[in-house]
């Protein structure tokens, strides 16, 4: 068991490094795009979103591969099992259960759930961040009066129903 504990610890490690340099990176070109002006300012902001959101998948998908290896290193899942599905499994939360792992090995899979949603969690809180950030920009560049300019209220107030549903959102 004290050997599960330290690569656990290691691999977590590892990848919490690996988010916050992704993450340091995303929330510095985000920033750098914000900076911009623009014409189209719904399309910018869905392009720095996108770009965020994918980086951040990127970081996942690196993260998942750092636990596969690590799986494959110790002999987690059992001889000829798909490592890289079996750790997907795992940090996800999934747990479909068609593979286990070893029985020395049992505390890895919910271990690599724990970092995986901790990892998911500290994602969403850069999204949103970035979505913050980016939208209180475009409001101090935005000509008074257009989608993201002062209106001198924090809502305007919006008469036709399909306005206010956001079917009017991308034009």
């Amino acid at each position: 068991m004290p050997l599960q504990f330290l690569v656990i610890s290691v691999v977590s490690v590892i990848n919490i490094m690996i988010h916050a340099m992704v993450t340091v990176g995303a929330i510095s070109a985000a920033r750098a795009a914000a900076l911009h002006q623009t014409v189209w300012p719904r399309l910018h902001l869905m392009g720095v979103m996108v770009a965020t959101a994918a980086t951040l998948m990127a970081a996942h998908t690196l993260e998942v591969f750092v636990w596969a290896l690590a799986y494959a290193i110790v002999g987690v899942a059992p001889p000829g099992s798909e490592f890289i599905y079996f750790t997907f499994v795992n940090y996800t939360t999934l747990g479909y259960g068609d593979i286990t792992p070893a029985p020395d090995w049992r505390l890895v899979g919910p271990m690599t759930a724990m970092n995986g949603i901790l990892l998911f969690g500290w994602s969403t809180a850069v999204l949103f961040e970035v979505l913050r950030k980016t939208l209180e920009h475009l409001a101090t560049v935005a000509p008074p009066g257009t989608a993201f300019g002062p209106t001198g209220r924090s809502r305007p107030a919006v008469a036709d129903p399909a306005a206010r549903s956001g079917a009017d959102c991308c034009r």
